[in-house]
């Protein structure tokens, strides 16, 4: 199962008001696990800055000036997000509200909802009643959030993956060996054990002897109703 976690920067509040798309960070988790395939990228929004936006994500007009436009890079990012991947975002609405604006205004289609998770709803759920922003969620969940002076789209992807696999029951990736093929299958998926630089050790075989089992015979009959069906009398 392929998800993408996915933060934006604008240049505002309302796309249908002028305002556009600044920044995209998206994050790739597979079976919930981060792969470490990112995309990122800045753009030129075409149009001014307040000052109050750019104290929120320090993004300059000057410093966005030469970036690629929104059109540039669509087949880029659409080709990064797939087709049918899940989109995972803090507030998704926002985001997706935004990215859809941008889209229809170069001819593309919008990203459907049915393929978004919203972080926020998930949180509230968890804590009703409680502060849902990121920051409150790396402090309840103890992950480091001292980097974030402004909000930046890649980092804060980063950051909200790590939300994101603890609002769903915390990182516990499954595990199952595979001898024949010297592989364990992650969540990530299959991991050579040689690139662990670990050497590779043979399951070993336990075979009780007649008097464990004679030991362990005895042991059951003194359990009465046992579930193996042994009583006293064998």
């Amino acid at each position: 199962m392929r998800e993408i976690v996915f933060d934006t920067e604008t240049t505002g509040l309302d796309p249908f008001q002028g305002d556009r798309v600044v920044e995209i960070g998206c994050v790739e988790l597979i079976n919930h696990v981060p792969t470490g395939n990112v995309y990122h990228q800045y753009i030129n929004p075409e149009r001014s800055l307040s000052e109050e936006v750019v104290k929120v994500h320090g993004l300059t007009e000057e410093f966005l000036s030469d970036k690629p436009t929104f059109k540039e890079i669509a087949d880029e990012f659409l080709a990064f997000i797939g087709s049918d991947s899940k989109l995972v975002a803090h507030n998704a609405p926002f985001d997706i509200k935004f990215l859809n604006a941008e889209l229809s205004w170069i001819g593309k289609e919008p990203l459907s909802n049915d393929r978004v998770i919203d972080t926020v709803i998930l949180a509230r759920k968890m804590f009703p009643g409680s502060r849902v922003n990121l920051n409150e969620l790396c402090k309840r969940f103890h992950i480091d959030n001292s980097s974030r002076t402004f909000h930046g789209a890649l980092l804060d992807s980063e950051l909200l993956a790590e939300v994101y696999l603890e609002l769903i029951g915390g990182r516990q990736p499954g595990l199952v060996l595979d001898k024949s093929a010297n592989t364990f299958l992650s969540q990530g998926g299959l991991i050579d054990l040689k690139s662990l630089n670990k050497a590779f050790k043979e399951p070993r075989t336990f075979s009780a002897s007649e008097a464990d089992i004679k030991q362990h015979t005895d042991f059951v009959k003194k359990i009465k109703n046992n579930l193996w069906g042994i009583n006293e009398e064998g």
